[in-house]
């Protein structure tokens, strides 16, 4: 992985709940805590660096669906099975641009992008950099999933002004092989590194559920705390049972679990937004609520989560006026300091100024 700079080892220096060096012995104590103490543990960390009642709020669409090379057992998107998903190609720019609109005027913050690749050719390249620059000119942050990348697509991506690149470890790595083989672990934690090392954020996670043992769960959290620095952004998903997938049949995965497994990741990483991502759409709301009192700070707003069903938006809208939460404000979370991608924004904008005479504007349907 990349060493950290001078700068980040110095900020580092200054946050003494910032570590890296937690064991596995002291991960799955914090599993064992009587449940109440546990969540009024992550209830202090969480307080401490955010406002309780604020959610960050995503829309993810899919720009590129179907047809991947990978096995990910759990992927209706994987071509190794029959889920009925039909294969289609890359989004036209326009649509992708629309979509980012009614994410916006829907509420969320940050609008993040899908593609099923194991990862990107040159080729689409040009098209996804267009796509961050005209979303970013929406005053959107921009977040992109598009499977592996290398040290300088990780760069172009970069400079184009993304602001987060997700790429999650999804296990253990002593369970992985049993989820995934056409990629490895090492594969994974050098696409981070990459992203790292161009100036991104890191949005990282992973699925639980999927058959895993408890220690598997301590060990993924494990391998996300050794991140230098930690992921901006930990989605934390419970698995989707897709019928044709390998993990169709795999035994449920208790729901106090699942809220224990957020309340150690806010623990574990303080600074971080840590995601309720998917299988919310299973959730009823008590379980949501949970996890929003374990330290979950983020959702995902929409009808769909890349394939699978989300809650719809006026059920969220509902349950945030329920509980009293409210969504984050945009402004809290880009990057105010952040001053490389000028250049691209304000060729994305006037790019947008003179194509919006033609443009054909109707209401898009989230994804």
């Amino acid at each position: 992985m990349t060493q950290p700079s001078n700068a980040t080892t110095q900020t580092l220096a200054s946050q003494p709940d910032i570590r890296h060096d937690w064991t596995l012995d002291d991960i799955e104590a914090l599993f064992a805590l009587p449940f109440n103490d546990l969540l009024f543990r992550a209830q202090q960390v969480h307080r401490t660096h955010f406002d309780p009642n604020a959610v960050q709020v995503s829309t993810l669409l899919s720009i590129k669906t179907g047809a991947c090379p990978e096995d990910c057992k759990y992927c209706p998107q994987s071509g190794h099975y029959n889920t009925g998903l039909a294969k289609e190609k890359l989004l036209e720019i326009e649509k992708v641009v629309e979509q980012a609109k009614a994410a916006k005027q829907a509420g969320a913050s940050r609008f993040c992008m899908g593609a099923a690749w194991k990862s990107p050719r040159e080729k689409d390249l040009e098209a996804v950099i267009e796509m961050v620059t005209r979303v970013k000119a929406l005053g959107l942050e921009t977040c992109m999933t598009l499977g592996m990348v290398d040290g300088d697509q990780a760069r172009q991506l970069s400079e184009a002004g993304l602001d987060y690149y997700n790429h999650n470890l999804d296990t253990s790595p002593e369970y992985y092989g049993e989820i995934i083989t056409t990629r490895t672990y090492a594969d994974r934690l050098e696409t981070l590194g990459n992203v790292r090392e161009a100036g991104m954020k890191v949005c990282s996670g992973g699925i639980l559920g999927m058959g895993e043992a408890p220690r598997d769960r301590a060990a993924l959290l494990q391998q996300l705390v050794k991140l230098e620095p930690h992921p901006e952004s930990v989605p934390i998903n419970m698995l989707v049972k897709v019928p044709g997938t390998p993990l169709e049949n795999v035994e449920d995965l208790d729901p106090i679990v699942f809220i224990r497994a957020i309340a150690v990741a806010r623990i574990l990483m303080p600074r971080s937004h840590v995601r309720l991502s998917a299988g919310r759409e299973q959730m009823d709301e008590s379980t949501q609520a949970l996890a929003f009192l374990a330290g979950a700070n983020s959702i995902f707003y929409g009808d769909r989560l890349l394939t699978t069903g989300n809650p719809q938006v006026e059920r969220d809208r509902a349950l945030f006026d329920k509980l009293g939460l409210h969504p984050e404000h945009v402004e809290k979370s880009m990057r105010a300091d952040d001053t490389r991608t000028q250049a691209s924004l304000q060729a994305a904008m006037l790019r947008q100024a003179s194509s919006e005479s033609n443009e054909r504007f109707y209401d898009a349907t989230l994804v």
